[in-house]
């Protein structure tokens, strides 16, 4: 029963971020406006990590299976996409040297001004 109540909550922002695929026309994917409003919910304390974590971390375990489908499309695919190899390398190298560059910088941004926030104290 807990993990249906869990699975439940995630399913909801699920349904609510598709609904506002739908009202909100933009080219968000609906996943994202979900993540965006569980973050929401959750820094907000409608929702807390405990009323997740369990059916959060099941998701997590299956997660490689969810990936079969689109490894198999893509050997289906292979002699249109071996045409197109080196620009995707390109692309992908380069998309997550940013992201990992963002995404440092952004936390020692958080934890510089943490750390003035504390000496403050």
């Amino acid at each position: 029963m807990k993990y249906l109540k869990q699975f439940t909550w995630i399913l909801f922002f699920t349904f609510l971020g598709e609904a506002l695929t739908w009202l909100i026309p933009l080219p968000i994917p609906p996943a994202i406006y979900g993540l965006v409003l569980l973050l929401a919910a959750l820094a907000l304390g409608w929702v807390t990590p405990s009323q997740l974590e369990d059916a959060a971390g099941w998701l997590l375990v299956i997660m490689p299976v969810l990936f079969v489908a689109p490894a198999v499309n893509l050997i289906e695919y292979w002699p249109l996409v071996s045409q197109q190899m080196l620009p995707i390398c390109l692309v992908t190298l380069v998309s997550t040297l940013l992201v990992f560059f963002v995404s440092g910088r952004v936390t020692q941004a958080a934890q510089s001004l943490l750390s003035k926030k504390e000496e403050k104290l």
